[in-house]
This record gives structure tokens, sequence and C-alpha cells, in this order.
């Protein structure tokens, strides 16, 4: 007879009845090994509970990375530190990112489209494109960031431009494993939310040396600064020859248990209506996610330049995975759906 710890059972209970867990239930949670029974039923548990509070939407976002440079945020999980890396600088022009805008929006099955710039990015530049693609895409699309940090005033005219949201976050273990300031990045999370922007976090980059106590922390910062929109967590890739490369990368089973305690952990946030997993896999789809992301373009995730031609995914993929994870539909906007179908 399989012998399940007690105090687990007792926080999924609660979880059943509609409470969220607390930092030292999420600790408890986290300390566990991947392949425990504990560690199984909590992953069974939030993929229930996410199932149920979603009505088995899943959802497809989709993110352009615009353009590549060294950048001098050096952080030591990213292929593009300055240091390290192994990229020179390029530029989509205006003409691929739009293209690229309407290839990934013309079925009208994307809920949001993202832009994403290096830590340092032209800020000008960047709202001339917001206002090609938001004239061009469809308008139900959302239009959203993932950009260095910004002030106020940058936020509101974002805002203004058609932006819906902005994805934001002090990274496990910043300005250490980063030359980046935690409270600056917490003050762009500040900024984005008082425009009106919703806000996307995100556990991450998690490795094998960050402890149930770190991660717990950084999870549930995105419930108690006031609710993200999207939560999620996100496996630190290996990449040889990167600083945090000796100590490997985290198992998809691992990842999906992260996941879940995330979800466990944002039952009581109405303001959350998305947790994504990342990299894409089934196993965070039965974990507690309904969201994955398809990529195109630079990605500090990745070693080649274009990532659609490696790690980055189409929609058709997501859709794929989505299905084989036991989603009905597809969300679309706020008021649509599709039914998901399998894609051979």
């Amino acid at each position: 007879m399989i012998k399940i710890d007690r105090k687990v059972l007792g926080i999924l209970d609660k979880a059943r009845e509609g409470h969220a867990p607390g930092k030292e239930d999420c600790i408890h949670m986290l300390s566990f090994h991947e392949i425990s029974p504990e560690a199984s039923l909590i992953r069974a548990t939030a993929d229930s509970l996410m199932r149920s509070k979603f009505d088995n939407n899943g959802m497809v976002f989709a993110q352009i990375g615009i353009e590549i440079a060294p950048c001098p945020a050096s952080c030591k999980f990213c292929s593009f530190g300055e240091g390290h890396t192994s990229f020179g600088t390029s530029n989509m022009t205006d003409e691929d990112i739009l293209a690229t805008a309407l290839n990934f929006t013309e079925s009208n099955e994307l809920y949001a489209l993202f832009l994403m710039t290096m830590h340092n990015y032209d800020y000008d530049k960047l709202i001339r494109i917001v206002r090609m693609l938001r004239n061009k895409i469809p308008a139900e699309t959302k239009l959203c960031v993932n950009i260095g940090d910004f002030d106020l005033s940058q936020a509101r005219e974002l805002k203004a431009e058609g932006v819906a949201g902005a994805y934001h976050l002090a990274r496990l273990r910043e300005g250490i494993d980063t030359t980046l300031d935690p409270k600056s990045r917490n003050a762009s999370i500040k900024n984005l939310k008082e425009a009106g922007l919703d806000w996307y976090y995100c556990c991450e980059p998690i490795g094998p040396e960050h402890t149930p106590e770190e991660l717990a922390e950084q999870l549930l910062f995105g419930r108690e600064f006031g609710g993200c929109f999207q939560h999620g967590a996100m496996n630190r890739i290996y990449i040889p020859g990167s600083p945090l490369a000796r100590h490997g990368q985290i198992t998809e089973l691992k990842l999906g248990q992260v996941t879940a305690v995330v979800t466990l952990a944002m039952l009581e946030t109405e303001a959350t209506k998305t947790i994504g997993v990342h990299e894409p896999n089934q196993i965070g789809l039965t974990s507690g996610a309904n969201t994955i992301y398809a990529e195109t373009g630079a990605n500090p995730r990745d070693t080649r330049e274009e990532t659609s031609t490696n790690r980055g995914r189409d929609i058709a993929a997501c859709k794929k995975m989505l299905f084989e994870s036991g989603f009905s539909h597809l969300l679309t906007s706020p008021d649509k759906r599709l039914p998901l179908k399998n894609i051979n």
C-alpha cells in the first residue's frame, strides 16, 4: 500500500474546497522528488482543478523575437548574454515583422501576440512597430510586449497605442545570475499595472540548483503583488558554454510539479486567467497549465538565430499538443472558443 504524506493530503483537500496553499505549504509540496507519489498527486489535483476553473479551454500565445544583440544584462542563463553569447547584432525588418505577425494571426486562433526585444531596446522603434501591427492584425488578438524596463509614461503610451499586456518579472536570482536590479524590474511591474496593462508573470528560469524556498517565494510574488493575468513555470534550457550550463537542466516531470504548485497557489486569484508552461510539454499541460507559446525569430533559450527552425513551435503544433493533452476547446478571445480537433 502506498502511503501519502498527510500534510500533502491536507493541503490538497483544502485546495479542492477552493483554498489556495500558503508559502509553507508550497515549500512542502515542492520539496518532494518529482517521481514521488506525492508529486504525482499534486500534479493530478492541479490538473483537475485547472480544467474546472478554465472550462477545459486551452490557449495559444505567440512571440516574435524582433532583434538580437549581445545583451549587457549578461544573464547567465540566456544565449544573448554579453560575455558568453555567440550571436552578433541583427534586427527583423518591419516587413518581416508584419509578415510574421499576419501569418500567426490569419487563422484567428491566437489569443495574444508578443513582441520581444533585448533588455536595452529602442522605445520609439517599438512604438512604431506596435502602431503598424495594431492596424493590421485582427482586433480581437491581444498585442503584448516582452521588453526591458520601462517607466509609467511609457507604460501608459503603450496602453494608448493598443498594447494589452506585458511580460515582466524579477527572475530567480535576479542580480546574482544577471546584472539587473530586482527593484527596477519590480518597478516596471508596478508601472504596467498602474497603466492598466495585463501582467504576464512566471516562475523562471528554473534550474536544479534552485531550492523549494526560492521557488515558493518567486511564484507567490505573482499572487501577492496584486495578482497576474498569466502565471506559469519555465525551465532553464541547457545552453552549452553558458555560465550556468554546469548545473544542467530539470526534468519535464519536475517542471510539471512546479507548474502544479503555481496553479494551486493561484486558485483564489480572480485576475489569473491562464497558466502557462515553457518549454511546452504535455506533462505541464496535464499538471495545471492550459497555455503554451508558439515562437519565431530570436529566442533566449535557443542557439539558432531563427528559433522556428529549432526550438520554436508553430500554432498547428501547439494545437496538437493541447488536443493530445485532453483540452476540448481553444480559447481565442475572452468571449470566443473553437473546438480542438486532432491534427495528424
